[in-house]
């Protein structure tokens, strides 16, 4: 079919859209707090916060998987093994 693309539809490019939420604005403002100037890169990086985030969680998904592969199937028919398998 033929048709206008949705990208083409939106007020900015994909990329570009993308590039304006990543990037730091050129000249970002500066807080004044109790007198003294603030940069906003002297700010703790929110990256870096959800970058913490997504490790804490990682580490404990894997301490909560139990790996199925791992069990001895030395014993057992294949039903019974996946029967465990489903059961974990």
């Amino acid at each position: 079919r033929g048709g206008a693309r949705a990208d083409s539809l939106l007020p900015f490019p994909q990329e570009e859209e993308t590039k304006r939420l990543l990037e730091p604005a050129a000249s970002p403002p500066n807080k004044v707090l109790n007198g003294a100037e603030q940069s906003y890169h002297n700010l703790p990086s929110a990256r870096t916060d959800e970058q913490a985030m997504l490790s804490s969680i990682l580490a404990k998904t894997a301490i909560n998987i139990i790996d199925v592969s791992a069990a001895d199937s030395q014993g057992m028919e294949q039903h019974e093994y996946m029967d465990r398998a489903r059961q974990y």
